[in-house]
């Protein structure tokens, strides 16, 4: 089954309210699906977390034209065809991004030629339900003092819809987050509660706030520090007791070997939309596991990354094992996307805090195509 045709599709929506994190504020959505199609009309689907103008050349110009006519169902063969097309100057970054997107869109492809869903094909399902942790608490332009009541009653929110598990933003500034962090313990006392600061903090700085965490029970400390800075990790880990995850900025086996070898980090956090896909999600998810390190994948964006989230965790083996082993977590973004609720005929099923593990065809979600062309900024289409 050959691939007969590759499209791109940059989509973006306007947010009514702009939120916020420790870099910047967001006012627009976009992301970049690709969709690729075999000479029998099997379509795959998948997309690329970050700048979806620049993956999009990437796709259509550079990877597009080497995949027509290879093998479709040969994911692991074309993604070393990728990756030696543009190894010499793109180990990482944008490049491997779009990898990433064509890499799940394969995927997909391959598991609804198969009849099998994404995580039948990556080895079976330990689980059908995936406890989610809902994401949000970001950033909005109004006073401090406000803005953690607001973030308190978001966070409630949460609680009254069935999460038992959410993850907050911090990286304000120092005074802020530890005042949100004990205001948010003391309204929700049983809530399973990890923090983010998207690598706001130098090492004196994630040592404080990451002791101030631990005081309040936080479960983990999410991108204290830079990603430039691998050897932090480690002095930082050796401060606190609070499991440091990170990775949603690192790609490929050979970036997350370079990040776990440093014995700092506890929880790995690959992106499947943009750490190279699923097929290198599950080789990273190997390495880890063979240092001791759980994988807990970052999720941002549509339906297609979600599902594929989902399908790697249900797939997943939980180092070291035992009879009553914790459930995993779902990272489930609860900021306003009509990109993710809006565009799809069969969604990943989220009830009560609990995601259903897709059973369908490849990731088992369907995007609505023509609700989809009101979302479109540009497309391509590069046919065999």
């Amino acid at each position: 089954m050959k691939i007969h045709c590759i499209r791109t599709h940059h989509l973006r929506d306007h947010l009514e309210v702009p939120f916020g994190f420790s870099q910047w504020y967001y006012d627009t959505r976009n992301t970049l699906l690709v969709e690729i199609v075999a000479e029998d009309g099997t379509t795959g689907w998948g997309e690329c977390y970050g700048p979806a103008e620049v993956y999009q050349s990437a796709v259509n110009s550079f990877y597009a034209p080497r995949l027509l006519n290879q093998n479709a169902l040969a994911t692991d063969v074309l993604w070393h065809l990728m990756w030696r097309s543009s190894l010499d100057f793109a180990r990482g970054g944008v490049m491997m991004g779009a990898m990433s997107g064509i890499d799940m869109a394969l995927w997909d492809l391959r598991g609804k030629a198969l009849g099998q869903s994404v995580s039948d094909l990556m080895g079976g399902r330990y689980v059908d339900e995936i406890p989610c942790y809902a994401t949000g608490m970001y950033f909005k332009e109004m006073p401090e003092a406000d803005l953690i009541s607001s973030i308190v009653a978001e966070a409630s929110s949460y609680q009254q819809q069935g999460f038992q598990a959410l993850k907050i933003k911090v990286g304000k500034n120092l005074a802020f987050d530890a005042k949100q962090i004990e205001t948010l313990r003391d309204a929700l006392p049983n809530m399973t509660m990890m923090a983010d600061s998207n690598h706001a903090f130098d090492l004196p700085e994630a040592i404080q706030i990451g002791r101030i965490l631990e005081e309040n029970d936080f479960s983990w400390f999410e991108e204290p520090l830079s990603p430039e800075f691998e050897g932090q990790f480690r002095q930082l880990q050796d401060k606190l007791e609070i499991p440091v995850a990170t990775g949603e900025c690192e790609q490929t086996r050979y970036g997350f070997q370079r990040l776990l070898s440093t014995g700092g980090v506890q929880i790995a956090q690959p992106d499947l939309a943009y750490c190279g896909g699923p097929s290198e999600a599950l080789k990273i998810r190997n390495l880890a596991s063979s240092m001791g390190i759980n994988v807990v994948p970052h999720c941002w964006g549509t339906m297609l990354n979600l599902a594929s989230a989902t399908h790697f965790i249900a797939s997943g083996y939980r180092e070291p094992g035992r009879k009553e082993t914790p459930s995993p977590l779902l990272e489930y973004d609860r900021t306003p996307n009509a990109l993710r609720d809006e565009l799809f005929e069969v969604p990943v099923v989220v009830r009560d805090g609990i995601a259903q593990v897709p059973t369908g065809p490849g990731l088992g979600v369907i995007v609505n195509e023509e609700k989809m062309q009101s979302f479109v900024v540009n497309q391509t289409e590069i046919k065999a």
